[in-house]
């Protein structure tokens, strides 16, 4: 790797299963996936950083609740309050909502199912790391698999989390309408997929871009949100 390839740390915590994923990502779209361990205070100098989706510690007690104790998640709230980019994808979502960093929190579907499927998301907002490069109202095709993923607030912070614009992505149907019941997975709130932090530099979504990147293998939804998240880490190299 060159010292212009933006170093992208993947946190592994025990029960995590999409590193490798993430990390397979990362370096299809040309980064460098740097493996960061759960028990470790230093993030390695990387210029971004992705909690990835898994069952962090059997999701005991409640998705992300032991995870947000974890060594690594001082460095990581370091990082995000010095503006670092911050991704988690569906347990890293549900983390980073435990730890504070987001707004909301996800409980178990509507459904008490677990959902394995495609789903489409609408683009909300291009102020974050990975919708930079995307124009709002873009509608990308990418696959959910969760049993907690319904993401709820109470009706304040639910409208404040509108008015302030941290809605990143919407769960719509292809044509990028909301309001059908069936084109939202987990029966999140106002069909939220994916929310940001206040700064915009910290943002949680439960579908799997980093299993939408290779279309041998499926939709490349997940492209331009890579895309995205590398050149934002690019500014800081």
């Amino acid at each position: 790797m060159t010292s212009g390839t933006p170093r992208i740390g993947v946190i592994t915590f025990p029960g995590s299963l999409d590193d490798r994923d993430a990390i397979r990502a990362v370096e299809t779209m040309g980064g460098e996936g740097v493996p960061l361990w759960h028990a470790e205070d230093d993030l390695r100098g990387v210029d971004a950083v992705i909690l990835p989706g898994g069952f962090s510690y059997g999701d005991y007690l409640r998705t992300g609740a032991i995870a947000r104790f974890a060594r690594v998640m001082d460095a990581v709230r370091g990082f995000a309050e010095r503006g670092g980019p911050v991704l988690g994808i569906c347990n890293g979502f549900q983390i980073l909502c435990e730890s504070g960093l987001l707004p909301g929190a996800l409980i178990r579907n509507r459904s008490l199912r677990f959902v394995r499927r495609i789903v489409h998301v609408r683009v909300e907002t291009m102020i974050t790391p990975v919708t930079l490069d995307v124009v709002p109202g873009e509608v990308l095709e990418i696959p959910v698999k969760h049993g907690e993923g319904q993401f709820v607030a109470d009706a304040v912070e639910l409208a404040r989390i509108e008015d302030e614009g941290q809605v990143v992505f919407r769960y719509c149907a292809a044509n990028g309408t909301t309001g059908n019941d069936a084109d939202n997975p987990n029966g999140s709130a106002n069909a939220i997929a994916g929310v940001r932090n206040a700064a915009g530099n910290v943002v949680g979504l439960m579908p799997h871009p980093e299993h939408a990147v290779d279309p041998d293998v499926g939709p490349t939804g997940g492209q331009p949100l890579f895309a995205s998240l590398l050149t934002q880490a690019l500014a800081r190299v």
